[in-house]
């Protein structure tokens, strides 16, 4: 009995320290191992390519003062809206249609905006040369339009741009339904002389955006180099910049809910960076020269992604598109093979409900009918550790003194009433990974994003808003953050509470308080988690109660 319930109660404090350095601790800090540095130097210097140019630093004023200093392409479709710039031919103004920036709020989410803005974020492609006398097209040039104005699914736009020599510089993009763009670069040598180009792509950042900085999330750098994942904080950009060589793969910037990646032509060989110098930067530039001779046509195609994390349109692009491991752009973690199928269940319970709130708890009955088996032996060896509890202090009185007697004499109790002793630990480790699991589902999906429960949950995504320490808002007080304590929290701690008395008291006066302090300690603890977590954690304690119930109501031993 000591044994069990000392395993049970180290079991539950491991449990909250993991979780509460999983889901809050700041991630570690970055150790620049030797190895690490060898690596990065050596592909630095395999290359032949030009360097691209850092971009300077500007004098930043309002976006929707940048917005009208140049002349714009209009871009819409069923996701986004925006413009493009015709100075430079930037990529510079997406706002998601769909998503709003908070419950409160009817603005949209604005993703991309102009260099010169206090947000800049913005995308580039063009042309480097070795070739010095070549005039190339950069953030200054000045496009024009031939064709459509307007950027639709329907309609592509083309660029064009002339230089001294008689080089035509074509852009010719287009926009799928969702959020991709397909950029198809042209150069056409109307001159006499043999000229080398390299076609390259970058994404520019002016500053940091605010990270959560949660070790359970990445936010910052991601990509794939020959179907190998990179991951790079800002930090550690800072710090040093990273380079890969590949011929396949895509990079980007990610936030929790937001990517912009581009992916160059596959089998072609590139070079890629994470960067920071006066702004974050990732980009690639094909190290095999494109050779443009007179009177000829050279073309390259880049892909371009400003989208929301949304599974299944992720899902598509990295099939259809054949991106190596596109679908990684959303941080399932390291148990994605365990937290991306929990997903999928619980979007199809919401397209049966219509609530991820219900479908949560259509979840949670699952798993406790998968599970009933192994739930009803332990709970039924609980039962009887219950019902066993006189003839275990009987026998602690008689062999006081003789210890080994008394295992002996416990040891063959529990083999006469077929009564395993840690059984009891079973229910809390079935539940460790699905809350893992639920929990990063919950976090890192936008389809949770700002979705509804019932009553005061407006968004499961969001800790419980409402506190007991201000009557859950009939006293008008807002109380500190640390003081939000809301009604579903405390609904799992009550459950708790009363699922803890359905088990064996703890003989050990000591124990019998740690156990009784564990309630108050997990609401505290996991107050501040998403509400549809919680909602989780009391249904499965209701549901489990329950069964604990009849099963203790049915259970009888030989003992008297």
């Amino acid at each position: 009995m000591e044994g069990k319930n000392l395993i049970l109660a180290i079991s539950l404090s491991a449990l909250v320290l993991i979780m509460w350095s999983i889901f809050f601790a700041p991630p570690p800090p970055t150790i620049d191992k030797e190895e690490n540095k060898i690596e990065k130097t050596q592909k630095e210097n395999d290359i032949s390519s030009p360097s691209l140019e850092t971009t300077k630093k500007i004098k930043a004023v309002s976006r929707v003062e940048s917005l009208k200093t140049t002349k714009r392409i209009p871009v819409e479709n069923e996701s986004v809206s925006g413009s493009i710039s015709l100075t430079g031919g930037i990529i510079d103004d997406i706002i998601f249609k769909n998503y709003n920036q908070n419950l409160n709020s009817e603005k949209k989410v604005i993703l991309l905006s102009p260099n010169v803005s206090d947000e800049g974020y913005y995308i580039e492609t063009g042309w480097a040369s070795t070739y010095k006398d070549v005039d190339l097209p950069n953030s200054k040039t000045e496009w024009s339009v031939v064709g459509n104005s307007k950027l639709t699914p329907n309609n592509p736009i083309t660029l064009k741009w002339t230089n001294s020599k008689q080089i035509t510089f074509l852009k010719t993009i287009e926009l799928d339904e969702n959020f991709l763009f397909k950029i198809n670069q042209q150069i056409k040598n109307n001159g006499n002389n043999n000229y080398d180009f390299y076609p390259y792509a970058q994404i520019v950042r002016n500053k940091k955006p605010k990270v959560l900085g949660y070790y359970i999330l990445h936010e910052g750098f991601i990509g794939v180099f020959d179907e190998e994942l990179k991951e790079e904080d800002y930090k550690d950009i800072e710090e040093k910049k990273f380079t890969a060589n590949s011929s396949s793969g895509w990079l980007g910037i990610t936030d929790k809910y937001w990517i912009t990646a581009i992916v160059p032509e596959k089998n072609k060989n590139f070079k890629s960076e994470f960067i920071y110098d006066k702004n974050y930067r990732a980009n690639f530039i094909q190290t095999e020269p494109i050779q443009s001779s007179p009177n000829q046509t050279i073309s390259s195609e880049v892909r371009v992604f400003t989208a929301a994390k949304e599974v299944t349109v992720i899902d598509s692009y990295a099939k259809n598109q054949n991106i190596e491991k596109f679908d990684l752009t959303i941080d399932w973690g390291w148990f994605y093979f365990f937290t991306k199928p929990l997903f999928f269940i619980a979007d199809y319970f919401f397209k049966l409900t219509g609530n991820f709130g219900i479908a949560i708890i259509l979840i949670t009955a699952c798993i406790r009918l998968i599970f009933f088996p192994l739930a009803n032996y332990s709970f039924k060896s609980m039962a009887k550790m219950k019902v066993l509890q006189p003839e275990m202090v009987r026998l602690k009185e008689l062999h006081k003194d003789d210890k080994t007697k008394l295992q002996q004499e416990m040891m063959a109790l529990y083999k006469r009433e077929k009564v395993n002793p840690i059984s009891g630990c079973l229910p809390v480790m079935i539940q460790i990974p699905f809350f893992f699991a639920i929990y990063k589902m919950l976090f890192v999906t936008i389809e949770m994003r700002q979705q509804p429960f019932f009553g005061w949950i407006q968004d499961l995504s969001a800790r419980d808003p409402t506190s007991v320490f201000n009557l859950f808002g009939l006293i008008p007080w807002d109380p500190p953050t640390f003081l939000m304590i809301g009604a579903w929290p405390i609904m799992m701690g009550i459950t708790m509470y009363v699922q803890q008395k359905l088990n064996p008291t703890p003989p050990d006066p000591i124990q019998a308080k740690i156990f009784m302090f564990f309630p108050l300690f997990l609401t505290i603890v996991l107050a501040p988690f998403p509400s549809g977590l919680v909602v989780y954690w009391t249904i499965n304690n209701i549901l489990t109660m329950a069964q604990q119930w009849v099963i203790i109501r049915r259970t009888k031993v030989k003992t008297v």
